[in-house]
């Protein structure tokens, strides 16, 4: 049974101008800007004392350092250009793995472990030593968890990729970007196609075997020309993975952004055509798209896990990782614990501060509510799946279908225009059509009912980035 009407044959400039408005990315529900200063370190110790003895754990590191800014990053990170910060920031690391490990009541099995930024090779082979040495201590790693790093090609000679592959690391995500000359010198980050070759070529000769590669578009100066370069370029050095992701142009949150012209940047349109772009030359190559902006090979464990429905999505975005605890180390990083979310402090100093006084360096984090798990989980389905059936997730959560009757009502507009079908007995499978996956988010913004409230309480406050 199709519920939904036919949807008229709108152009995409017309839903672009009816649907582009902010929208978050949905890494997690409820989003980051939901969070308060009411989750704090004694909540935070509370939720790891009361983790039961079989909890998976996922681990996330932040490094908030670069050897230079570029310009279109959204991270939480500073430009050092001295060996000593880095250092007494990997020290602190430590000390904070230590104490987070103090308030578990069981030594717990880590099954993924991801080290983000920044640039986190800009740590040294003794701060990783440590570092991997005091989670080993704290953690029995399973025999099969994933190792992961982002890595600036720019920054990561033969010797870096030596010690990662030492201390165990098994993927490894590349920045890239865009390839174009013009674009690069735009967004502040010149990077060669021979420096990021050589980088790849290494890790895999040193016995990392899984690369990824981060690209994107709606960057300044991009068009279709650069973009196929960027992509049949990416190519060539057989990745396993690539994330695609939409240039976020946020300058209210990120001051620097400002350096970039407004006027270089693709229009909506533009950043549609290039997302399209990107995905037919991987589709045509044999990568699966996996969600909304990542692609993998068939034989890829995340292209499995897209097929059977079991991906997930967390704030590194999509993941093979089904943990149910992720613990964040390091300033600005965020956790995840069944009975919520909470972020670290994310100033540097008073992160080191908080840490020196023995303190957890929770800044603010939220509690959530069973109805809050429920949406999670049509979001993560949505976003994984471009599918989701209300009513077997409604009753896997003990609730009943009418609870998303308003949802349904907003949903209505969204049908006619063609971005939702609903489908099945009584048109609760809901869905997006492939033809409309970039649109993802704005589907799943229907049922986030904290956006709902923000939007009505401050409708001019600019809290995400666009939607397409």
């Amino acid at each position: 049974m199709n519920l939904s009407p036919a949807a008229p044959a709108l152009t995409p400039s017309m839903l672009l101008a009816r649907y582009g408005q902010p929208v978050p990315r949905y890494t997690s529900y409820p989003t980051a800007p939901h969070f308060t200063p009411q989750v704090d370190a004694a909540t935070y110790a509370n939720w790891l004392a009361a983790l039961p003895a079989d909890a998976a754990v996922s681990v996330y590191i932040h490094v908030p350092f670069c050897a230079e800014l570029c310009l279109y990053c959204g991270c939480q990170t500073a430009v050092v250009r001295r060996r000593e910060p880095v250092e007494a920031y990997a020290r602190r690391l430590v000390q904070e793995i230590a104490l987070v490990a103090a308030h578990l009541p069981h030594r717990l099995t880590l099954t993924h472990l991801h080290f983000g930024g920044g640039t986190p090779t800009m740590l040294a082979g003794e701060d990783f030593a440590a570092i991997m040495g005091r989670l080993r201590s704290v953690f029995r790693f399973s025999p099969d968890a994933e190792i992961a790093i982002e890595i600036d090609p720019r920054v990561t000679g033969p010797e870096k990729v030596a010690i990662l592959a030492r201390e165990g690391f098994n993927r490894a995500s590349l920045g890239v970007q865009d390839f174009n000359p013009d674009v690069q010198k735009a967004i502040g980050r010149e990077q060669t196609e021979e420096e990021t070759a050589a980088v790849a070529q290494a890790l895999r000769a040193a016995g990392v075997p899984s690369i990824n590669l981060d690209l994107m578009y709606g960057l300044p100066h991009q068009d279709a020309a650069s973009v196929r370069h960027t992509v049949e370029t990416a190519l060539k050095l057989k990745p396993d993975r690539i994330a695609v992701f939409g240039y976020a142009h946020v300058p209210w949150m990120k001051k620097h952004q400002n350096l970039i012209a407004e006027s270089a940047l693709p229009g909506p349109q533009e950043r549609l055509e290039q997302a399209d772009l990107v995905s037919s030359l991987l589709t045509e190559h044999g990568y699966a798209a996996i969600g909304l902006d990542h692609f993998a090979r068939a034989d890829d464990e995340m292209a499995h896990k897209a097929h059977d429905g079991t991906l997930k999505r967390n704030f590194q975005g999509y993941t093979t990782d089904s943990a149910p605890v992720l613990l964040g180390f390091g300033a600005s990083a965020i956790g995840a614990a069944p009975q919520g979310y909470v972020q670290n402090i994310p100033s540097t100093p008073l992160w080191h501060q908080a840490l020196e006084e023995g303190r957890l360096p929770i800044a603010r984090g939220l509690a959530i509510t069973d109805e809050d798990r429920l949406r999670r989980a049509v979001i993560e389905r949505l976003m994984c799946d471009l599918k989701v059936d209300l009513a077997a997730l409604a009753a896997q959560h003990g609730a009943m279908p009418d609870i998303f009757a308003p949802e349904l009502e907003r949903l209505a507009p969204l049908e006619a225009d063609g971005l939702a079908r609903r489908t099945g007995p009584d048109g609760l499978i809901v869905e997006v059509p492939e033809e409309m996956r970039a649109f993802t988010r704005v589907v799943c913004a229907v049922f986030d009912t904290y956006l709902a409230r923000a939007r009505a309480q401050e409708p001019e406050r600019k809290r995400h980035a666009a939607a397409i």
